[in-house]
């Protein structure tokens, strides 16, 4: 059968838009790749696929969103250099890492990562 492109969005409720565009901007260190309306912003963090945030205060601070990465040190190491600390660092018993970072309403956006020494990491 014919494959469909599909794009995802992945959304994030916060209290505020502009202090959350603030915050994020800074997280992403990017300006947003478009902004469609005035209560959202979007940032695309792959081809097809991105993370935006909406003022809905009502559910602000209960999202949770998990980007798996090859490099995971490529995206937590500019983002901590921005000053933005992870809350958590963890390994799993699989080897799996993962690094949770927390936005001001509360939010988890999390990156994941394979075992180190896995064949994308060139030894």
């Amino acid at each position: 059968g014919r494959r469909m492109t599909v794009d995802l969005f992945a959304g994030i409720s916060v209290s505020d838009i502009a202090s959350g565009r603030r915050w994020y901007e800074r997280f992403f260190g990017t300006e947003p790749a478009f902004l469609p309306n005035d209560v959202e912003a979007v940032w695309e963090v792959g081809e097809h696929r991105y993370v935006y945030i909406e003022a809905r205060p009502d559910h602000a601070g209960h999202s949770q969103c998990t980007l798996f990465v090859d490099d995971l040190e490529d995206w937590v190491e500019p983002i901590v250099e921005r000053g933005i600390d992870p809350v958590v660092r963890e390994t799993y018993d699989n080897g799996v890492r993962h690094v949770t970072f927390r936005d001001p309403d509360g939010n988890e956006v999390s990156f994941g990562a394979p075992p180190d020494g896995g064949p994308q990491d060139g030894g």
